[in-house]
């Protein structure tokens, strides 16, 4: 248990037998009574965020979470097979756990998965990924050049704006941490 002052950006607390990331802190001082912890957290276990006043004094249960590499394998319904990198065994996570990480299952690409007590509460892909366009609009020509672009659904079911060269087949590599393009990956 550390001191609500110490709570610090990054850290995963446990509220209430909940799990959370803290996502952003300040240190509150009104000119009358005592000192506030203001936080901004995310629930890992649905991604949700939340937003949690502490007073100074209060004690708060910082978790550590065991992180291993895991290799994604195949889809079984609405489970997704995943197997660790070392001892070669498999889990079953659910599209729950997953979250916003759905969009970036393509086999054989390394996850990072976060572990508390076992059993799985966060994903966390690779900072880029390399997908398929699958549609986009096409081509305008004479179409302004400076900053346009366009919606692409790629092959995974992500939507995101491209630049309007991209066309429908191209591969792209993608920043998972902002949903952003980044580049057209030569072939």
């Amino acid at each position: 248990m550390i001191n609500a002052t110490q709570v610090r950006k990054g850290m995963i607390i446990k509220i209430e037998d909940a799990l959370y990331k803290v996502l952003e802190t300040s240190h509150i001082t009104p000119g009358k009574g005592q000192a506030l912890m203001q936080t901004k957290l995310r629930r890992l276990k649905d991604q949700s965020l939340h937003e949690f006043r502490f007073r100074s004094k209060e004690r708060v249960e910082q978790v550590y979470l065991e992180t291993m590499e895991m290799e994604y394998l195949y889809a079984e319904g609405s489970e997704h097979v995943f197997m660790n990198t070392e001892t070669y065994d498999q889990m079953k996570l659910s599209e729950e756990v997953l979250g916003t990480g759905i969009h970036y299952l393509i086999p054989n690409v390394v996850f990072s998965i976060e572990m508390y007590e076992g059993k799985p509460v966060g994903v966390n892909p690779p900072m880029t990924i390399e997908l398929r366009v699958e549609n986009t609009a096409p081509y305008l020509k004479g179409a302004t050049q400076s900053a346009s672009n366009k919606p692409a659904t790629l092959e995974t079911g992500l939507t995101l704006n491209v630049p309007q060269f991209l066309k429908e087949g191209d591969l792209i590599r993608i920043d998972t941490r902002e949903d952003k393009y980044l580049e057209r990956v030569k072939s």
